[in-house]
């Protein structure tokens, strides 16, 4: 219960200035630290996601936009240690379960939103899916304005500030994972 209260709390969580945000770390939220962008980082975002004339076009934009944030927190955090999965980086400070990246990556993605740079999605509340029943999974969604369709945002398969996996939900409800070639 602990985690998902965390979970919630720092979805929804920025402060007055729209350039920092709180992050967790170190499985199950144990950690929470505020992150502060740079105007150039917030620039290279915008520009980004500007570029996009279509829903598939800002989904792109948006898995390397929460690349990018996750670089500039890890230059604050100690979350440029992480690694994709929780194999690889086990023990290490700034490590981040799927619990951890759901709720950064919602509080990424409510920043964009909260800007206006988001002009064909909506942000919901993270997802789980639990193809085991021990084996739960969160990622961020997101919702296609125009047809309703919603989007998992993943980045936990990934080291830190590699792009997300973006993929339909239902194909991330069936255990979709991203090629890793």
């Amino acid at each position: 219960m602990r985690a998902w209260l965390a979970l919630l709390m720092l979805c929804f969580s920025l402060s007055a200035r729209a350039d920092e945000v709180s992050i967790c770390y170190n499985y199950d939220c144990a950690v929470t630290a505020k992150v502060t962008w740079q105007v150039n980082e917030l620039r290279a975002a915008r520009r980004l996601l500007l570029r996009a004339t279509d829903a598939v076009e800002e989904r792109e934009a948006i898995s390397l936009v929460i690349g990018l944030f996750e670089v500039a927190a890890g230059q604050q955090t100690p979350i440029w240690a992480d690694r994709g999965r929780n194999l690889n980086d086990d023990g290490v400070e700034g490590r981040m379960d799927c619990i951890d990246e759901s709720a950064n990556t919602t509080a990424y993605l409510r920043v964009l939103e909260g800007r206006g740079w988001l002009k064909y999605h909506n942000v919901l509340e993270p997802m789980k899916r639990a193809p085991l029943l021990v084996n739960d999974h969160w990622a961020a969604r997101i919702m296609e304005k125009k047809t309703g369709r919603e989007f998992a945002v993943d980045s936990w398969f990934f080291d830190n500030g590699q792009p997300a996996f973006v993929v339909p939900l239902d194909e991330w409800l069936a255990g979709a994972e991203p090629n890793e070639e």
